[in-house]
């Protein structure tokens, strides 16, 4: 069965496009040690470093696989664990390297990594993650502010006097993956300082970047709109993604959990259509807007859309969800060479001016088994559960 042969966004489709998804990720496994950086047509692009992100991502996927019952999945979660162990683990000062820099962004998807790997039974994971939290826990958490810092340098000495959000955010995925009570509460201090606080108060557009002291900067990377980390403005994709995030918070907390969790993730969701799907005449989410909801970066980029995916079918919302699977089949889908496009242009067209190749399947694979499996803090205790009364 190909992707193509049902209807977009349905059971069959998923799954199949999962299989699809997984068979071009599996050519990523880097000889030096964790996951490459694949191109357009997937072929391991050797002459980058390594990147930490990629490999915790891809070890989280590949723990889904392995929970799936692919072949060969065990395989490469351990060859990604060893990474986390081997030369990505700072031995001299602890934590985990993203070239010279320790940043919570990174440290955030060793802790998922960790995580769905425990999940997965895999050798060593939880002591691995029992280690990540430890540093998340001494180095990056601010009891004070409800938050996470973001760069430290090597040594733990210098702090980089930036704070953003979207570090907090994969905090909070990361901190619900754990599934243990002090990290959950941390997720929701993190959910109503940026989201509840912050975000509800400016109209949705979620601010990303801070200073020290946590005061707005509202015209960083004014210079830079397209960064692919930190750009300018306000990031639409994030807003589908902290409400998913709410929603997910909202169910792991149970009855604890408050009322405005779920009125957050509408506000968040409705704000994100309203300024980013199809706002300049053609298809797509935009990647930013301004502090007005003026459009800034107006390619549409992939994940964007595997975000929108996810919400809509955490929020039942059937009409949007199959617009946007209809959306993804016809253009981010790359039948030919595998995976998905990561980049269109406004009139979706391949474009590269914030990615190129196709690095990792994060958000494309999660964005295909979400809708198919039980509302649940992760995505790896829900396929566990299935896996165990299958």
């Amino acid at each position: 069965m190909t992707a193509t042969a049902v209807a977009p966004g349905s059971s069959a489709f998923l799954a199949a496009e999962c299989e699809r998804l997984l068979t071009f990720a599996e050519r990523s496994r880097h000889p030096g040690g964790g996951f490459a950086w694949l191109d357009e047509e997937g072929r391991p692009d050797l002459a980058r470093p390594a990147e930490l992100w990629i490999t915790c991502r891809m070890t989280h996927v590949f723990a889904l696989a392995h929970l799936l019952g692919r072949p060969g999945a065990d395989a490469l979660v351990d060859h990604g664990l060893a990474a986390l162990r081997g030369p990505f683990r700072d031995a001299e000062h602890g934590g985990w390297l993203a070239g010279e820099e320790k940043r919570m962004y990174d440290h955030a998807f060793v802790v998922l990594a960790a995580s769905s790997a425990a999940v997965a039974g895999r050798d060593g994971a939880r002591e691995l993650l029992a280690e990540a939290l430890d540093v998340v826990e001494t180095r990056f958490w601010d009891e004070d502010a409800g938050l996470c810092l973001d760069v430290w340098d090597r040594s733990w000495l210098a702090l980089e006097p930036y704070r953003g959000a979207n570090a907090n955010m994969h905090a909070v995925e990361a901190f619900l993956a754990t599934g243990e009570e002090r990290w959950l509460r941390r997720a929701l201090r993190i959910t109503e300082r940026v989201v509840h606080e912050w975000a509800r108060a400016n109209d949705w557009r979620l601010i990303e970047h801070f200073d020290e002291h946590w005061n707005p900067r509202f015209d960083y990377n004014a210079g830079d709109p397209a960064h692919a980390f930190r750009p300018y403005g306000a990031t639409v994709g994030h807003w589908l993604e902290w409400a998913r995030l709410a929603v997910q918070l909202h169910a792991a907390l149970g009855s604890e959990a408050p009322g405005w969790l779920l009125e957050d993730a509408h506000g968040l969701y409705d704000a994100a259509i309203r300024e980013g799907w199809a706002v300049d005449g053609a298809d797509g989410f935009v990647y930013t807007v301004d502090w007005d909801g003026t459009p800034v970066v107006r390619d549409r980029l992939h994940w964007v859309l595997a975000e929108a995916t996810a919400t809509a079918a955490v929020l039942d919302d059937d009409e949007r969800y199959r617009e946007w699977w209809n959306y993804a089949a016809q253009y981010l889908i790359d039948a030919e060479r595998g995976s998905w496009r990561h980049e269109l242009d406004p009139s979706n067209r391949p474009a590269h001016s914030v990615w190129d190749g196709k690095p990792d399947a994060y958000h494309a694979v999660q964005a295909t088994l979400i809708p198919r499996l039980p509302l649940t803090p992760t995505l790896t205790s829900a396929l566990l559960e299935e896996t165990n009364h299958g």
